[in-house]
């Protein structure tokens, strides 16, 4: 089973993003999609009630230079891009005359299909990459998008380097003893809001390493067996988490640092139970971590 977020129903085309040539072809081809973005952020149309990504038609583009573009791939036949602005303006032309609003997309994921959410998470990722990334990290240079979006390239000819988009991986892990799993909280969440333990991973460390290091700094748990559960992109703005059950070797727990205001154990039929009184609360169901929780209660034990 897919985790929200993956399993976008598109052919990246790796082999197409060198040929500027068809990359402006294809940005012009009227069954083109070029999904809209403002600010890192999708527009929308119909609310978070009834969310409709806007979409461009090839034919319609002709004020959006193709530099501007990041290329996803190809979906039923038809080319696939992204594009960002700071101004809404930018799209309201056309049939895009009775617009559309930037929207948090943490807001709207829940009532997007997956692969739809999918889609635009992957938009999401790369052009805020881009944003975030003007210069070149060696020299301090300009850097210019290449290769469809998926290179950035330094524009001095003295250096020259080449940047790809990168992803930070992050660990999130259901801490597991016996019939009970170990929640946390953070002091800015809504009240009653528990969820797994989270953080990314350092250098020169393993994803098993990482799981037992976060563990230990913000519960004081000691972890021993460490085993893979599934991962999912987490656009916010570039993560990638890894979900893992982690087996306690001890139970005490102390909270080392100030990332966690609460955790403690919880019990299968706790949680039931608080969540059905509205005493608990569990992350979106979207989440990997509301995920990985609820497949644990629905073991056995």
């Amino acid at each position: 089973m897919l985790n929200f977020l993956s399993g976008a129903l598109l052919d990246r085309c790796s082999n197409l993003r060198r040929d500027s040539e068809w990359l402006r072809v294809a940005f012009h081809d009227p069954a083109a999609r070029i999904l809209c973005y403002c600010n890192g952020e999708p527009l929308i149309r119909g609310g978070v009630e009834n969310p409709e990504p806007i979409m461009l038609n090839g034919s319609l583009n002709t004020e959006v230079d193709i530099s501007r573009a990041i290329f996803l791939g190809v979906e039923d036949g038809a080319p696939v891009f992204a594009v960002d602005s700071q101004r809404t303006e930018d799209f309201q032309s056309g049939e895009l005359s009775a617009g559309g609003v930037p929207t948090d997309f943490r807001e709207i994921i829940a009532l997007m299909s997956r692969p739809a959410g999918a889609l635009l998470a992957y938009g999401r990722a790369l052009l805020l990459w881009h944003a975030r990334h003007p210069f070149c990290s060696l020299c301090g240079s300009p850097s210019a998008v290449a290769e469809g979006g998926h290179l950035r390239r330094c524009t001095s000819e003295a250096c020259l380097a080449e940047h790809y988009p990168r992803t930070d991986p992050a660990v999130i892990m259901l801490v597991v003893s016996g019939n009970h799993c170990l929640l946390g909280r953070q002091a800015s969440w809504p009240e009653n809001l528990y969820s797994t333990l989270a953080g990314f991973v350092e250098g020169g460390e393993s994803l098993e390493d990482a799981v037992r290091r976060e563990v230990q700094e913000e519960a004081g748990i000691e972890v021993g067996e460490v085993v893979y559960h599934s991962s999912q992109p987490w656009p916010f703005p570039s993560s990638l988490m890894i979900g893992f059950t982690g087996f306690a070797t001890t139970r005490e727990i102390r909270l080392n640092d100030s990332e966690l205001s609460d955790a403690a154990w919880f019990s299968r039929e706790e949680i039931a139970t608080r969540v059905k009184e509205r005493t608990l609360r569990l992350p979106r169901p979207v989440s990997i971590a509301r995920r990985m929780v609820e497949d644990w209660i629905a073991q056995d034990g």
